[in-house]
């Protein structure tokens, strides 16, 4: 299914709002008896209703050697079910006037249909139905083999850059279950048995590690009848053991070199290991990433790109997941410069902000920007259920979703300059370069 890449999308709602105010999002929470966690959101925009069904399972709960089991299941949840013959699901909803996807990533995996109010039940029935009576046989598991090789030949491999995230992730996390992308090695799918499939269901796919928010145009006596109907007798199983992620300390800077036919120009990445989202230096770490790179007034775009023109573009970004964090800065090289010369200027801009801070002008103007775009992610209902199921089955406390603005509107100018001298230092730097081949070697 497609992957959901949220920060553009932000960025074009944020830029056509003005001075929107973060409105409360109210919700109801309940449990059923069997641990499913049930989130009821009323909006009477529209005659729609939304489903979304929240796993926590990821590639970071994956063992070496089985990896790209959660982003397997993405797939093979379409396939078909005890009651729902192959090939079906797509075509319920579709017919219904609705729309379907899913996503995998690090900490999770989730699943949405967005129906119109009068199919709601149809959308709680199928999803019950994945749940209880997904059917993992021969025939749905290698046709879904073939459709993770062939993602993995399009989207990644013998593309440009295609296998950037996998080398990031893997020299940053090296030593840990975050070290391999969402989509795992081709061959941990290919040599997986379908009773190891079906174990992976059995453990992870139980109605207590998941978390069901439904919004919309709600009746909310009978969704609640509903969700008792059909995901009620859903038995509970043991709560899965989770992996202890642990970060190996790192000591000293670690440089990998990329050779690859398709690298049209030299690409520079270095990276840091911080914190996970539920820690405060992740929102200053935020500010540090919009200061440093965000539009072509950011420092390392005016220094980089725009002055001494050693890239055609460059950007840092932070990655908070559930038990670790990432600082990451990436320059996509001008023909002729060398590392040296993008790395020295990364570095230099790091010990400016460690030195001297950021300026009142750059704080408040990200400061706005993080508000706005903060608002801009609750806009439609979508991004709504998304956070609701987050803040309620990884933080615990569903209340955040109405809380966490505040977070960001602490943030100080000497919180940037301490998470700049606290993560991103020297000994503690990963380098991957992506080196243009030869052709006439």
């Amino acid at each position: 299914m497609k992957r959901w890449i949220f920060l553009p999308l932000l960025l074009l709602l944020a830029a056509g709002l003005q001075a929107q105010s973060f409105k409360p999002v109210p919700f109801e929470e309940y449990k059923l008896d069997n641990g499913l966690t049930v989130i009821l959101h009323v909006d009477r925009t529209a005659p729609t209703a939304m489903t979304y069904l929240l796993y926590r399972i990821g590639s970071k709960d994956e063992v070496t050697g089985r990896t790209g089991f959660a982003h397997f299941f993405e797939h093979l949840m379409f396939e078909g079910t005890k009651n729902i013959e192959r090939g079906r699901i797509d075509k319920l909803i579709t017919a219904a006037g609705g729309v379907l996807n899913a996503s995998t990533s690090f900490d999770q995996t989730d699943y949405f249909f967005k129906v119109p109010i009068n199919q709601l039940e149809l959308a709680l029935w199928i999803e019950s139905e994945r749940m209880m009576h997904l059917v993992i046989d021969s025939l749905g598991v290698e046709t879904q083999r073939k459709v993770v090789k062939e993602e993995l030949k399009q989207r990644y491999e013998g593309r440009p850059y295609g296998t950037i995230g996998d080398n990031l992730f893997k020299t940053t996390f090296k030593g840990s279950s975050y070290e391999w992308m969402p989509i795992g090695v081709a061959q941990d799918i290919n040599s997986a048995s379908i009773e190891e499939f079906r174990e992976f269901h059995g453990t992870y796919y139980l109605p207590n590690n998941a978390c069901l928010v439904v919004g919309g145009d709600l009746d909310v006596k009978q969704t609640k009848k509903w969700i008792e109907d059909y995901f009620g007798s859903i038995p509970s199983g043991p709560t899965p053991q989770r992996r202890d992620v642990v970060i190996p300390e790192q000591k000293e800077a670690r440089t990998v070199v990329i050779e690859e036919e398709v690298t049209p120009l030299p690409a520079y990445i270095e990276s840091y290991v911080t914190v996970d989202y539920r820690n405060p230096d992740a929102y200053a770490l935020e500010f540090l990433a919009s200061v440093l790179s965000d539009g072509k007034s950011s420092r390392l775009y005016q220094r980089v790109v725009d002055r001494e023109q050693l890239a055609i573009q460059a950007s840092s970004f932070g990655v908070p997941l559930d038990k670790a964090g990432m600082f990451a800065f990436i320059a996509i090289l001008n023909q002729g410069i060398e590392f040296d010369a993008v790395a020295g200027a990364i570095a230099d801009e790091i010990a400016k902000v460690q030195k001297d801070g950021i300026s009142e002008e750059e704080f408040q103007k990200v400061r706005n920007a993080k508000e706005t775009e903060f608002t801009a992610g609750f806009l439609s209902l979508d991004g709504k259920l998304r956070q609701l199921a987050q803040a309620s089955l990884f933080r615990g406390n569903t209340k955040l979703v109405n809380e966490e603005l505040a977070k960001y509107m602490v943030v100080t100018r000497d919180d940037v300059k301490r998470v700049a001298n606290t993560y991103l230092r020297a000994d503690r730097k990963n380098v991957v370069k992506y080196v243009v081949m030869d052709k006439n070697s």
